[in-house]
């Protein structure tokens, strides 16, 4: 039996845990990287692609094809709704990058994004126009979404780089707007990705070449349907701990109330990006601040039954999900063109049997500033003079303060310190969480403390809908 190198960084942990560091070689060579197949991608190819309609993405598409291990059936229609869905939203990166000013463009490190965009739709290409239908090209399918997700590891830090370098021919506002677009189109297309790869791992089929103890029998994929929110507050806020107490020499306290047993499905990584950022922040404030002895309060609060039974449309109104939340339009780059944007979609998923949370935080670090408080959601590098932008370009901490804090890693292939000092957190934060329908709010009492307010939605009753379905057949 030779052991083969498992093929792919992936930054996710529940990925980790599905995909094995060791595998039998299959005939098909399993991963075997630098043989995938390839098109040349022209203009036509990205027109067309990109002219077609876009959905947005919900949690419910990526836990239809079953709870794992999935049958070859389950796998194969798992391939090919990944393979339907991903080519479009290539082109629409490609063309929003090429929306952008020629200078732009012409930066050696956006120039690299661009071209890795355009390798990752060449090895889509030659599937685009068939269908998956056995287990052998399944396999070599799953060899181009694991490239997929190893080439774009580090798209957002190298981008920001590429902005930081041609500042002077592209406005903050602009920089922003763009940043936050494709940000959110490239959750989603990672999170497609990333989901058939554990999938993969996990199916029947491909089962007997698996070396590793099988995985929380909760997750669909990167999907964890028993989520415990406390679980993960409690390990994030002991992570920051530790690392604030190395800084400071001391670690604020913190109590988590209201109903730490409550679960709910969604993806653990990125509750973990999320309150991670949100903790730095609390616990750098209350050591600063002098108010240490001042316990942080984290309280867990499922969505009221009330509201989850409402079918009144008024209620749903703020349930909508459309393109625009999710990164699909290309808005940010088109108006250097003068072009029209793609039409919004938006879809309700969010029924009244999908449960969902809201985490508050609440703080007595003093509060923020109210000339601060109007840039939370900035990206900060976007604001740096001269000499912060050449330090942070060469590789030093600009941003000062908890500088330790911001090596610790991040979701989606961006490790820390390829990010640290840009400010990325709390946007990055919040387009997690708004991503699926959830958001950020925060209420500040400047000189007092803050209060932040997390709220997410899950997938709904995946057990009852597995159910039904078995009946129907």
């Amino acid at each position: 039996m030779a052991c083969v190198q498992r093929p792919l960084i992936i930054q996710s942990h529940i990925i980790r845990l599905s995909c094995p560091r060791t595998a039998r070689r299959t005939s098909s060579g399993l991963f075997s990287r630098g043989r995938l197949h390839t098109r040349t991608v022209t203009d036509n190819d990205i027109s067309r692609l990109a002219s077609l309609p876009l959905h947005p993405l919900t949690l419910a598409d990526l836990v239809k094809h079953g709870r794992p291990p999935l049958t070859t059936q389950q796998l194969l229609t798992s391939a090919n709704f990944t393979l339907s869905i991903l080519p479009g939203r290539l082109a629409h990166r490609i063309q929003s990058l090429r929306n952008l000013p020629f200078i732009v463009v012409s930066n050696p490190h956006v120039s690299k994004i661009h071209s890795n965009y355009i390798h990752s739709l060449s090895t889509l290409l030659p599937w685009a126009e068939q269908e998956i239908t056995t287990l052998e090209e399944e396999v070599k399918f799953t060899e181009v979404m694991a490239d997929l997700v190893q080439t774009h590891a580090n798209t957002i830090s190298i981008l920001a780089r590429g902005f930081l370098e041609a500042r002077k021919y592209i406005s903050p506002k602009d920089v922003t707007r763009f940043l936050d677009e494709h940000l959110r189109a490239r959750i989603g297309t990672r999170l497609i990705a990333e989901q058939h790869l554990s999938l993969h791992f996990s199916s029947q089929p491909h089962n007997e070449i698996m070396h590793e103890q099988e995985g929380s029998p909760g997750f669909i994929g990167v999907i964890d349907t028993d989520l415990k929110p406390a679980r993960i507050v409690d390990h994030c806020a002991n992570v920051v701990g530790e690392i604030c107490e190395l800084k400071y020499g001391v670690r604020p306290h913190f109590v988590v109330n209201g109903e730490p047993d409550y679960t709910f499905a969604h993806v653990p990584v990125h509750l973990e990006y999320i309150i991670t950022e949100l903790l730095k922040n609390a616990f750098r404030a209350t050591v600063e601040s002098g108010m240490e002895r001042e316990s942080i309060e984290i309280t867990i609060a499922p969505l009221p039954e009330t509201l989850l039974q409402s079918d009144d449309p008024e209620d749903m109104e703020t349930d909508v999900i459309s393109n625009v939340d999710q990164g699909n339009t290309d808005v940010a780059s088109e108006h250097f063109t003068g072009k029209k944007g793609t039409t919004d979609s938006q879809i309700r998923p969010l029924k009244h049997s999908t449960p969902g949370v809201t985490i508050r935080i609440r703080d007595r670090g003093g509060g923020i500033s109210p000339e601060n408080l109007q840039h939370i959601w900035d990206y900060s590098f976007t604001t740096f003079n001269d000499d912060q932008a050449s330090s942070t370009l060469s590789g030093q901490s600009s941003g000062g303060g908890m500088d330790v804090l911001n090596v610790m890693s991040g979701p989606g292939g961006d490790g820390g310190n390829s990010l640290a000092g840009l400010g990325y957190g709390l946007p990055l934060g919040r387009a997690y969480a708004e991503y699926f329908g959830g958001g950020i709010a925060v209420q500040s009492l400047w000189g007092w403390g803050t209060d932040v307010y997390l709220s997410l939605r899950g997938v709904g009753k995946v057990e009852e809908g597995r159910t039904q379905n078995r009946q129907r057949k």
